[in-house]
């Protein structure tokens, strides 16, 4: 509906004065407009194949938050999508109230600081929190780079990417260790980062030549304990 509008105001020209309300009675201009559609709404903007908007997606249910999702086509991109994120122009967006949040793991801390009454993701304590933060980044900065590089390349360049890879996953089962999640006996900010991978083990492994469950069984049962729960299914 927002598109249409932004369109259909384009398209009008219709300006900033006393005549716009002739054509939208209940606003004077295109951003009074946009504002009434997104009042009290919350439109995640993101693609089926990106981990990155997964993760928002498992926040949001979580913490059982009602929200629109609009699939974005990555090849041939949205005026909104480009609108809402005109710096990366990347997905996922988080669009709430009508502004947009941007980037994963900063949608997926607003969405804990705004929505604070259930399954908190961040612990409480500061400290606790900086290492949340840490081993989110990690994830962030590390799995999703050497795992490309696992599918995508060949020779020594894919042997190297397996290597680091296998590495950075052994790192992240020893902060795991014995815990049912990252965050306790709940899931939290970096089980939310990390479980998305998941769905690419598979491609690693046969495009790899190896078995990440050979290698790091305590994560790949922590994975599978983490999708018997709906927010993540």
């Amino acid at each position: 509906m927002l598109t249409l509008c932004y369109k259909y105001s384009q398209a009008l020209q219709i300006p900033t004065t006393k005549t716009a309300p002739k054509l939208f009675p209940y606003s004077s201009n295109f951003e009074h407009c946009r504002s009434l559609i997104m009042a009290d709404k919350v439109v995640l903007l993101s693609a089926w194949t990106s981990s990155f908007g997964m993760r928002v997606r498992i926040a949001l249910e979580e913490k059982g938050i009602k929200y629109e999702y609009r699939e974005e086509d990555l090849w041939n991109k949205s005026p909104l999508q480009l609108k809402m994120n005109p710096v990366h122009k990347k997905v996922p967006v988080l669009i709430h109230n009508g502004k947009p949040i941007c980037e994963s793991l900063i949608i997926v801390q607003y969405i804990d600081e705004v929505w604070k009454d259930k399954s908190p993701l961040l612990p409480s304590d500061p400290y606790q929190q900086a290492q949340a933060r840490f081993w989110a980044d990690y994830v962030d900065k590390k799995i999703y780079g050497c795992g490309k590089k696992v599918w995508t390349c060949k020779g020594e360049e894919k042997e190297a990417g397996k290597t680091e890879l296998i590495e950075c996953l052994k790192l992240l089962e020893g902060e795991l260790g014995d815990k049912p999640y990252f965050g306790g006996e709940n899931m939290r900010i970096v089980d939310v980062a990390l479980v998305p991978f998941y769905s690419w083990f598979y491609s690693y492994e046969t495009c790899g030549n190896f078995s990440i469950e050979a290698e790091c069984p305590k994560l790949v049962a922590w994975a599978k304990r983490c999708m018997q729960k709906e927010s993540v299914s």
